[in-house]
């Protein structure tokens, strides 16, 4: 069990008990603290090698306590400090080794309460071109070709999002098995009328005066998301007759 300096185990979700969990349990354990919790962020995070869970013979990831522990503490980390994965990981090393390595300081005060530094803020939802071709263990060509193809684009400078890794790592998966990007753009056709559906729901709630009602766009936005996507993998399971795990 990962254990800090002073000897005690690292704060975090319980441990269930000493069976493994499925990475759908993990997000639900964890999502009583971290409400914005995704199955995508966890897989980032075990491709920055944050955390290592065990693989079946079939590849479904298995977690044990200790992990669900080990990642509860590094979102802390990240919500309570904004420290950027490098620093974790070299926190999380440190701590491992036995050795004290304080956490830095939140930042700036402000009227008495602390303020992060810009230099500080949370990292985790952008990553580089770099990061990203490693996350999802691809070649520069590779990552080329999908971006002509339209199925990962950069938010900004060499900058994408870390919803990227995931997207990179499934289009990865899927060539392994022959389908290539230009068998794609039809998902990814799919995908955009999608997010353009929602959109159109939400953008009454987005043009509000109310700051209230236009923050309640973003709860709707995740929440239609959400529940679209339950029902693509609900009709493409549906067509191909089988039910996944």
């Amino acid at each position: 069990m990962l254990r800090t300096p002073s000897g005690g185990a690292v704060p975090g979700t319980a441990a269930r008990d000493s069976g493994l969990m499925s990475i759908g349990t993990v997000l639900n354990v964890l999502r009583d603290e971290f409400p914005d919790i995704t199955i995508s962020k966890i897989r980032f995070l075990e491709s920055e090698g944050l955390v290592e869970p065990q693989r079946t013979p079939s590849g479904y990831r298995k977690f044990s306590a200790q992990d669900v522990e080990r990642l509860g503490h590094v979102l802390r980390m990240q919500r309570d400090h904004y420290l950027p994965l490098r620093v974790i990981r070299e926190h999380l090393a440190a701590m491992e080794r036995g050795e004290a390595l304080p956490l830095p300081a939140l930042g700036r005060q402000r009227d008495g309460e602390a303020v992060p530094e810009l230099s500080e803020a949370p990292t985790a939802a952008r990553i580089g071109r770099a990061e990203l071709l490693a996350a999802a263990g691809i070649e520069e060509q590779e990552l080329q070709e999908w971006e002509s193809y339209g199925l990962i684009a950069p938010v900004g400078d060499g900058v994408y999002d870390a919803e990227a890794a995931t997207v990179a790592s499934l289009i990865a998966e899927l060539g392994r098995f022959g389908i290539g990007p230009r068998h794609l753009r039809v998902m990814k056709a799919a995908a955009d009328r999608e997010a353009g559906l929602v959109d159109q729901v939400v953008a009454p709630l987005k043009r509000h005066r109310n700051p209230q009602t236009r923050a309640h766009a973003e709860a709707r936005t995740k929440e239609l998301a959400a529940l679209t996507v339950k029902l693509h993998a609900a009709l493409v399971q549906t067509a191909l007759g089988v039910r996944l795990p």
